[in-house]
This record gives C-alpha cells, sequence and structure tokens, in this order.
C-alpha cells in the first residue's frame, strides 16, 4: 500500500511517503506564513523518480491544532489530488494531545484504511474537513 501523507504545525512542515512498507520522509523548517512549495516536497520524497502521484492509493493529513490556517492549506491541497486522482483522503485528528509527525500519520493511516475493510466510501474527500476544537473568541468593537 502506498500512502502519503502532510503534517504542519505552522512554521515546521513534513511529508512522509509508504511505498510498500519503506517511509520517506522529509521536514522543513519555515516562516509561519510562508505557504509551502508543495513541489520541493514532493521531489524531496522522490516524485517522479520513485513513484507518481497515481501511484498512491491513500492520502491522508494531521489535523493539527497549532495553526489551523497551515491545516486548511494542506486539506485544501490534498483534497485536490485526492479528488483529482479518485483517491481516499483520511484526516488524523490530533486534538492537541499528542503531536504526530508525517510518517507516524503514514503508520495511522494505514491501520485505520486496513480497519475500515476498505470502505473507501468513509475517506471521501468532502468528508475529510479539518476542525477547530477551540472556541472562538471574538472582540467586540465600538464598545
Amino acid at each position: 500500500m502506498n500512502i502519503l501523507a502532510l503534517q504542519s504545525s505552522g512554521d515546521q512542515t513534513s511529508i512522509s511517503i509508504m511505498l510498500n512498507m519503506e517511509i520517506i520522509s522529509f521536514n522543513f523548517s519555515h516562516e509561519r506564513k510562508d505557504r509551502p512549495n508543495w513541489n520541493m516536497f514532493l521531489k524531496n520524497v522522490g516524485l517522479d523518480e520513485t513513484f507518481a502521484l497515481e501511484d498512491i492509493d491513500l492520502f491522508a493529513y494531521s489535523n493539527c491544532q497549532s495553526s489551523y490556517t497551515a491545516t486548511r492549506t494542506i486539506a485544501s491541497f490534498l483534497k485536490g489530488l485526492s479528488v483529482a486522482l479518485n483517491k481516499p483522503l483520511l484526516v488524523i485528528d490530533d486534538n492537541n494531545e499528542k503531536y504526530f509527525d508525517s510518517s507516524e500519520i503514514v503508520k495511522i493511516a494505514k491501520e485505520k484504511y486496513i480497519e475500515s475493510d476498505n470502505k473507501s466510501d468513509l475517506f471521501n474527500p468532502a468528508s475529510q474537513n479539518p476542525t477547530y476544537v477551540n472556541e472562538a473568541n471574538y472582540k467586540k468593537i465600538n464598545e
């Protein structure tokens, strides 16, 4: 099974790919507001040399609570890939309990997919949205 996973905490982004049973990872530190260069990440784990995006069986990402914007960026990117390639997508919640890097996400995604008995309707990209568990605090203006 080939799985591609992404994770970002806002100032650090990681990508991992599991090709059969081997995991290849790449981590990159960046400014919090910098948008990741997805081509650079994919090339660093072997895109076009070791695998093609069509070879991926499952896409996954971490619903990291430390940066909702980074998580939404990753979700949008992977949703686009998974819809375009007609592949399943899985979101792994960290719920601020434990930080998962992308290599852990790959392993968890594989377990969840196998446990699901390959019911790919459970991994529909349309329903794999990031969530934010903290309540929003709004500042009232003109009061």
